[in-house]
């Protein structure tokens, strides 16, 4: 069995996808071989025949959106071929189409196929809570008939805080009213589509969880999905929410959107209340959110943020420091870098004296100290309640004493005067991970975490606005576009998602969400 496509093939392949973007039912009756023996399936059933296939095609009214991201090819023969492609809805989530090609007298045509698409059923491992929906929103406003996933730190009347542990949840009383971020959202039209998971107390950059394992990652299958924020990133990147709440306090957004290819914001420190939410670090959380697209991300802080603090004509410059990107993998630092010269950035060399290693430790040691004086006795009051992974950062926490979490937080202000004077009036331009979506092999998290961390502490240390773009990766076709695009090299496995992070100074959340529209919309 060869692997490059007999001559024709990959036309008609272009062809087929064309025929289902516009709903072209007569290209897709002539693209599918005629007779009673020829198959479509999938997850409500198998059709048998040609006749079936075009009726269950004319009343369904069209395909969703989609793009191509893989197409593998195994030749049979000249006149017979396998294709797997692996497809992105524009809506989230990825499918796989797998299909029996054979040559006729009139060209190439399907004479079996199977389809998988994105289930949109519960899913134990993204929620906790879900409803249809669990809150109903305002019925208008400008966030009507969005779909949030809330993170489980996140107040919701009628309903428990559990923070990703079931000793915890047990314990919780039920809460009596939203909290601040939950009810602005439902003012504004959007409805709580359910409370979604978290790793234990957010404190985790990986997205796994103990009890409730790691929710999927449909852009980086079989690997983390990036924490804390990881159910309510899984709930959008698979399409079952339009908007994931959470919250960043060490990369619990920009991680996750890193990770599965979203947008996702994470705002200056305390400009929208974290009331009624459990903390983890108090002087770093922020409240944050993920979309999948730009427009919804920036629509969503008109909601939620206040004025920008630094209103008026901004102008900034885009910057990119070599030494800053010199701390992720060099394939992320490549497609950073690309972004950003793309972007018209220019190269920095304001952040070479910078000790980033110091500055990690000094964010590790006040977070760790915030973390034991905000849970602390909980943890102790409950031993083995935690996974390994948590109950490890608790025991080093519990180890750090009052004078050294005080001293830290001295270094941490004078760290934050450095940084805004660093950043100024522009922006700057940063991996948002060290490196695409790891396994999940216990072992090495913790170092992914500690490269991670040493760039994302930055926004923490400073209390900056910081907003993830996707990072442009691989050619794709999209269904809908004209003459059904180029096809995905065929073989060719699609790159893991990188996040580029635009950081820039606090209260300039709006302004940054507007810029970060603008590049979405033209690179």
């Amino acid at each position: 069995m060869r692997t490059d496509p007999p001559p024709g093939l990959l036309a008609a392949v272009r062809d087929y996808e064309r025929a289902l973007g516009t709903d072209d039912l007569d290209a897709l009756d002539r693209l599918f071989a005629p007779g009673p023996q020829t198959l479509r399936g999938d997850a409500g059933g198998l059709l048998v025949g040609h006749d079936e296939i075009a009726a269950f095609r004319g009343a369904r009214g069209g395909a969703p959106e989609r793009r191509l991201v893989e197409v593998h090819v195994r030749t049979v023969d000249d006149d017979h071929a396998l294709v797997v492609a692996v497809t992105e809805l524009l809506r989230g989530g990825r499918g796989q189409q797998t299909q029996l090609w054979e040559r006729t007298a009139e060209g190439w045509v399907v004479a079996a196929a199977h389809v998988h698409a994105p289930a949109p059923a519960f899913d134990p491992r993204v929620w906790r809570v879900l409803g249809d929906p669990l809150v109903t929103g305002s019925a208008d406003g400008p966030l009507a008939r969005r779909t949030v996933a809330v993170k489980d730190l996140y107040a919701v009347a009628g309903q428990r805080v559990g923070v990703g542990n079931p000793t915890w949840l047990v314990g919780a009383d039920v809460e009596p009213a939203h909290a601040p971020a939950v009810a602005r959202l439902l003012t504004a039209g959007a409805d709580v589509r359910g409370i979604a998971r978290t790793d234990e107390l957010a404190y985790s950059l990986a997205g796994t969880n103990t009890h409730t394992g790691a929710p999927p990652n449909p852009r980086a299958p079989g690997r983390v999905p990036g924490g804390s924020s990881s159910g309510s990133a899984a709930a959008v990147a698979l399409g079952q929410a339009d908007v994931g709440l959470g919250t960043d306090t060490g990369g619990s957004v920009r991680v996750p959107a890193s990770y599965q290819g979203l947008y996702g914001v994470r705002t200056t420190h305390g400009a929208v209340p974290t009331t009624g939410v459990v903390p983890l670090a108090p002087s770093f959380d922020t409240v944050g959110w993920l979309t999948r697209d730009a427009d919804l991300l920036a629509a969503v802080g008109d909601v939620l943020l206040p004025p920008d603090l630094a209103a008026g004509t901004w102008s900034p410059r885009l910057l990119v420091s070599p030494d800053l990107l010199a701390l992720a993998n060099d394939d992320v630092a490549a497609r950073v870098g690309a972004f950003a010269a793309a972007a018209g950035a220019t190269a920095s060399d304001a952040w070479r004296t910078v000790d980033v290693d110091a500055w990690a430790e000094v964010f590790r040691v006040r977070q760790a100290w915030e973390a034991w004086r905000a849970h602390g006795a909980w943890v102790r009051a409950h031993p083995g309640a935690l996974g390994s992974d948590v109950a490890g950062r608790f025991a080093v926490a519990s180890r750090v004493d009052d004078a050294t979490g005080g001293a830290a937080g001295e270094r941490r202000d004078a760290i934050r005067a450095q940084v805004l004077d660093l950043v100024g009036d522009d922006v700057l331009v940063v991996p948002a991970a060290a490196s695409v979506a790891p396994q999940p092999v216990p072992a090495e998290l913790e170092a992914v975490r500690a490269a991670t961390l040493r760039l994302t502490c930055v926004a923490g240390l400073g209390g900056l606005p910081a907003v993830v773009l996707p990072t442009r990766h691989e050619a794709g076709s999209t269904s809908h576009a004209p003459e059904g695009g180029a096809l995905p090299e065929p073989g060719r496995r699609a790159p893991f998602p990188v996040g580029a992070c635009l950081l820039a100074a606090p209260g300039r959340d709006r302004a940054l969400l507007a810029l970060a529209r603008e590049l979405a919309a033209t690179l």
